[in-house]
């Protein structure tokens, strides 16, 4: 099923305290914006968020807002 042009793109993902380093999620940050990118965006279309907790874990959302494409 494909969605209309209009909706938005987002992948995400939250990662618990322990299961990631500042290597591993800068990786699954660019693997989330390459994704995007291979549905049709440009960088500078793609919108990165990084959340991280005081307990250590983090949430990564990378979306592609695709309203009025």
């Amino acid at each position: 099923m494909l969605l209309p042009r209009t909706e938005p793109v987002e992948i995400s993902t939250r990662m618990r305290p322990g299961e990631w380093t500042e290597e591993s999620l800068q990786a699954h940050i660019e693997d989330y914006r390459q994704q995007i990118r291979n549905m049709g965006a440009t960088d500078a279309e793609i919108v990165t968020n990084v959340e991280r907790t005081d307990e250590g874990a983090a949430r990564v959302v990378v979306s592609w807002n695709r309203t009025g494409l």
